[in-house]
């Protein structure tokens, strides 16, 4: 049995013996402090090394060897803690256990364990999810999407998981009524398990089973306005917004002239734009969009002037519609929805991409334009891969015709509309 010799006092107190100095430079009689062990039985020493500083150390002998192990600094860990891992360090030497190496693989299964906890592998997903050049409002998306998340699971390793701990976390936000958050929060899930599964770190993805154990949302189309007159109507109260960032205006005006989605109109740049060309045009990378292709934007004559009205305005940096806090970041999501609602337009009623719905909802009804065109300049992708390939390049003049029309249609609505709602 160990017999303890130190107490805390003498621990305290305790000081770096010093020694005379050899070296030949200075005299024989000039003291330096030097390395101590204080002894506590068992094993155990405190080492004071010359700066003052104390360490606790365990000496032991494994298969004839002589071997050390430390237990941490004086204070921080007290005498009585350091004497219970000493004790703890015995009882494995009494089972034959290397108590150094046993610390070894603690501190081993911790690391793996840090590498496989839900978190961590979720990050890893993101990673390639960005590298593979998704869309930056898409990375927006999942990033918020997981830090729906309590942090309690994401820490937990992921191979611990069970279906019925998904479920409670899902249920917390279904409760809510968040139906459609829930099912794509499951998926994202879903496929932090498959990238699990794939390296080696989980066997099974618990999470796939629980589709049908969550409320199904309704499919529900995003709102718009898509009659002419009510929509001239909304064109002119746009026009009229008064106070705020005028860039904010000129976002909804720009989005109403190009079909783009609100997403790639935020994260635009003056880089993507040609103003000076035969036609004026706006290229988004395929990064930024939806389907990972490029998409050509022809500017109307309207489009332009916004455009260019924005660059008087801007405060530098990349962006068209800078945030408000910093020119480094785009426009908020919300920054567009907010003056929808000021404007007196309820979220049942209206929505940024509704222009989208009302641009393709008005033309198609027009019979003016081929509905590929109208298709090709919403960016959406014919599923038949063959007949995409033979019109890849078609619709171009007549989709810079429609612009214009539509620009100028747009004018024509704003001033043959009745007076707008009052916010």
């Amino acid at each position: 049995m160990a017999t303890n010799i130190l107490n805390d006092a003498r621990a305290r107190a305790a000081k770096p013996q010093v020694r005379a100095s050899k070296d030949p430079n200075h005299p024989d009689d000039t003291l330096a402090p030097r390395l101590t062990k204080l002894m506590d039985g068992g094993g155990l020493m405190l080492w004071i090394k010359p700066d003052g500083s104390k360490y606790w150390r365990m000496a032991y002998r494994f298969n004839g060897k002589p071997k050390s192990l430390s237990f941490g600094v004086y204070p921080e860990v007290g005498l009585g803690e350091a004497r219970e891992r000493r004790d703890g360090a015995r009882r494995l030497l009494r089972d034959g256990i290397d108590p150094g190496a046993h610390k070894r693989d603690l501190k081993a299964v911790a690391r793996a364990q840090a590498v496989n906890t839900f978190s961590a592998l979720s990050k890893e997903l993101l990673n390639i999810k960005r590298t593979e050049g998704r869309a930056a409002t898409t990375m927006e998306k999942l990033e918020w999407l997981l830090g729906l998340l309590p942090p309690s699971f994401c820490e937990r390793p992921i191979a611990e998981i069970e279906a019925p701990e998904i479920l409670t976390v899902l249920r917390q936000i279904e409760r809510r009524g968040k139906y459609n958050t829930v099912h794509r929060l499951r998926a994202l899930i879903s496929e932090t398990f498959s990238m699990a599964i794939a390296t080696g770190r989980a066997k099974g993805d618990p999470s796939h089973a629980l589709r049908k154990a969550l409320v199904t949302p309704k499919a529900q189309r995003r709102p718009a306005i898509v009659e002419a007159e009510p929509f001239g109507q909304l064109l002119r109260a746009i026009d009229g917004i008064e106070g705020g960032a005028p860039e904010t205006r000129l976002a909804l005006q720009l989005l109403s002239l190009t079909f783009v989605r609100p997403g790639e109109l935020r994260h635009a740049e003056w880089s993507e734009f040609d103003l000076d060309g035969e036609q004026p045009t706006w290229t988004i990378p395929a990064a930024k969009m939806k389907m990972k292709r490029e998409h050509k934007v022809p500017l109307s004559t309207q489009a332009v002037a916004i455009v260019r009205e924005l660059r008087m305005l801007s405060r530098g940096g990349n962006y068209l519609f800078p945030g408000g806090r910093t020119i480094t970041r785009p426009m908020s999501e919300n920054a567009m929805n907010g003056v929808l609602r000021r404007l007196g337009y309820s979220k049942d009623e209206m929505c940024p991409h509704g222009l989208r719905s009302v641009a393709s909802t008005l033309l198609n009804e027009s019979g003016l334009w081929h509905r590929d065109a109208i298709e090709r300049s919403l960016a959406h992708i014919d599923s038949d891969v063959v007949r995409q390939s033979y019109a890849r390049g078609e619709y171009w003049d007549e989709r810079v015709k429609m612009m214009q029309h539509w620009a100028d249609h747009c004018d024509e609505l704003r001033a043959n509309a009745g007076v707008a709602r009052a916010a």
